[in-house]
C-alpha cells in the first residue's frame, strides 16, 4: 500500500526561479565508464538496473535515473545517453532503473519499483562504492514523473534524504488539465498520445489525484529536494512542468527552470545543452570535487570505449 504519511524534512529557501547561462563547451579526453548489467529484488519480480560508475575506487555519490517512455515502453537503451553524460561529467555512479510497464504492471508498480532501487542503492552503496549520504534522482518523461514522486515517497516513509531531483521534460498532470495547445506549439508530442499513456498507467480515475501519480495535485510539496527542471519550447508537457516549479517555489523548494528554445519533447533527455545543465546542477547539489572544468564537458559525438 501507498501511504501519504507526511514527515517534513524541513523548508529550504527559495532561491528563485534561476538559470545560468553556460560558455561554449569545449572537448576533453572522456574519462571511462564501468558499466554492469544486473537484476534486483522488487516487488513484483526482478527489476533490470545499469550501473555507470567512472574507473576508479573513489567513493561517489549516487544518481538514480529513469527513462523516458510514457510509463508504458522504455527501456534502459533509452537511458544510455543521459545515464552515461551525467556519470561522467558528475563523476557520480549511475544506477539506471527498468521500472515495471503498464498496462500488465500498473500503478503503483513503477513507484514502489523506484523506492525499491534506492533502497538497495543505500544497503549496497558499500559494495558499488557510492555514498549514500549523497543520493540524487533524474529522469525524462515519465521517469521525471518517478523521479519527483520518489521525493514525496522518500520523504513520507523517513528514508534518506533525496538531496537532488532533475527532470527533463516530465509527465506530471495525469488529469491534462495543464497541457499546452499542441497545435500552437508545434509539439511532438499530442494529447492523445498522453491520454493513451494515463490510461494505461491509471486505469482507475481517482488514480489520477494521488500524489505519487499526480504531484501536482500534491499539497505537500513542503521539504522536497532542490529541483532543475528542463523543458522544450515545441511540448506541450512545458505547461504543467513549469507550474510544478512554480508550486515548488511557492513552498521553499530551491528551483532552476530552463526552457529550451526551438526544441521539441522528444529531442530533450539526448540535447547536450540540457545534459550541460543537469549535470552541473547534480555535481554542485551532492558537493562532488570539481575534478573537471565547469566549462569543458565530454561532449556527446566523443566515441571512446568505456
Amino acid at each position: 500500500m501507498m501511504d501519504e504519511t507526511a514527515i517534513i524534512l524541513g523548508n529550504p529557501s527559495n532561491i528563485g526561479n534561476t538559470v545560468k547561462k553556460r560558455k561554449k563547451t569545449t572537448k576533453t579526453a572522456e574519462p571511462s565508464l564501468q558499466i554492469d548489467n544486473f537484476l534486483i529484488p522488487g516487488p513484483l519480480g526482478v527489476i533490470p538496473v545499469r550501473l555507470y560508475r567512472p574507473q576508479g575506487n573513489a567513493v561517489l555519490p549516487v544518481v538514480l535515473y529513469f527513462h523516458g517512455g510514457g510509463f508504458i515502453s522504455g527501456s534502459l537503451n533509452d537511458a544510455d545517453v543521459p545515464a552515461r553524460f551525467i556519470a561522467r561529467n558528475s563523476n557520480v555512479i549511475v544506477l539506471s532503473v527498468g521500472y515495471s510497464l503498464a498496462p500488465a504492471k500498473p500503478f503503483p508498480a513503477a513507484p514502489e519499483d523506484a523506492y525499491t532501487a534506492m533502497l538497495w542503492a543505500i544497503k549496497n552503496a558499500a559494495s558499488i562504492r557510492a555514498d549514500a549520504s549523497r543520493l540524487a534522482v533524474a529522469g525524462d518523461d515519465a521517469g521525471g514523473n518517478l523521479a519527483t514522486c520518489l521525493t514525496l515517497i522518500a520523504r513520507d516513509r523517513n528514508a534518506p534524504p533525496i538531496l537532488a531531483q532533475a527532470l527533463i521534460g516530465p509527465m506530471l498532470d495525469p488529469s491534462m488539465t495543464r497541457l499546452g495547445d499542441a497545435k500552437k506549439l508545434e509539439s511532438d508530442l499530442t494529447p492523445q498520445e498522453c491520454a493513451h499513456c494515463y490510461g494505461q498507467y491509471l486505469p482507475r480515475s481517482l488514480q489520477r489525484l494521488h500524489p505519487y501519480a499526480a504531484p501536482l495535485e500534491s499539497s505537500r510539496l513542503g521539504g522536497l529536494s532542490p529541483a532543475f527542471i528542463a523543458t522544450a519550447e515545441h511540448d506541450v508537457l512545458h505547461v504543467e512542468a513549469e507550474k510544478y516549479a512554480a508550486a515548488l517555489i511557492t513552498v521553499g523548494v530551491p528551483v532552476q527552470v530552463a526552457r529550451f528554445a526551438g526544441i521539441k519533447h522528444a529531442s530533450l533527455p539526448e540535447h547536450q545543452p540540457v545534459l550541460v545543465e543537469v549535470a552541473d546542477f547534480l555535481r554542485r547539489r551532492l558537493a562532488v570535487p570539481n575534478d573537471l572544468n565547469t566549462t569543458a564537458f565530454v561532449s556527446l559525438e566523443e566515441k571512446q570505449n568505456v
